[in-house]
């Protein structure tokens, strides 16, 4: 029986992933999976950088805007989504290569998921809709989860918060009490890392962010729903700098310059997070 396998392609936003996946597809009669937090939403095909077109007409692609942004899409459901795709995958006879830049995703897959009983829908109301400080009130409850949090992650804390409250044990003991997912016992996998000098990557993002706005941003922006500005949705690049544009708080010349700052800030901290968790992985150039 022939050994099942998978490739993981990870890389920094603009580092030529989508166009990378695409060449080891064709070689490798692969199917590509998406491994992007961004990239699962429908509405935002721009912004998020979804390959293109004519990329998804070479090759098969899977989990690429196939969620609203309306919907509570977590980690936990991407990783059932993701391995039905690479089961999918195994039973045609295809190689699946997992694509993206979400760092978490990648961990998930390898390591499985803490197994917290499901939060009370009256549980979640009540920290989503909590108005005091809710920073202040994880130290309270959780001081681990306080230590380990920044103040202004509010989605963070409001999981960590609703963890606590609803099972009485902080998500630390959680995270140490679960096992290691065994999906990929007996498969073999190559880890690939898109490698990038970071200042090559700014020029890359920015001039990206160009193209995106002659693409239509602003329009797709303009067609988002209505969602409350913490939503994962909402918070994507480019999405909080040109609605304060369309709100009238900066000019479009400032909004654009505002999403190029926190794409270079958002390539730091993948760069900096990654460099932690690259044991194993090959390094790879566009080239």
């Amino acid at each position: 029986m022939k050994q099942r396998g998978a490739i993981f392609l990870a890389g920094p936003t603009a580092s030529g992933k989508s166009a990378m996946a695409v060449q080891l597809a064709q070689q490798h009669d692969g199917v590509i999976i998406n491994a992007d937090s961004m990239q699962v939403y429908r509405e935002l095909h721009i912004l998020s950088a979804r390959p293109t077109l004519q990329e998804e007409a070479e090759v098969p692609h899977r989990l690429y805007g196939h969620v609203s942004g309306g919907d509570a899409y977590s980690t936990g459901r991407w990783l059932a989504d993701v391995k039905l795709e690479m089961q999918a995958c195994w039973t045609i006879g295809k190689l699946p290569i997992i694509v993206g830049g979400t760092g978490l995703y990648f961990m998930a897959l390898q390591g499985g998921l803490v197994e917290v009983p499901a939060i009370p829908v009256a549980m979640r109301e009540k920290w989503r809709n909590f108005t005091g400080d809710l920073h202040s009130e994880l130290q309270k409850r959780d001081p681990i989860g306080f230590a380990r949090i920044h103040p202004s992650d509010r989605q963070r804390i409001i999981r960590a918060l609703e963890v606590v409250d609803a099972t009485g044990k902080p998500l630390a003991t959680w995270q140490e009490e679960s096992h290691a997912d065994v999906f990929l016992n007996h498969i073999k996998v190559e880890r690939k890392f898109v490698d990038v000098p970071r200042e090559q990557l700014y020029a890359r993002a920015e001039q990206r962010f160009d193209a995106m706005m002659e693409q239509g941003a602003l329009a797709e922006v303009a067609a988002l729903p209505n969602l409350p500005r913490d939503q994962p949705m909402m918070k994507a690049i480019g999405v909080p700098e040109l609605l304060s544009h369309m709100r009238g708080e900066t000019t479009l010349v400032e909004a654009v310059a505002d999403a190029k700052t926190a794409t270079r800030q958002y390539i730091k901290r993948q760069l900096t997070w990654w460099r932690g968790k690259m044991a194993g992985w090959i390094a790879l150039t566009p080239d």
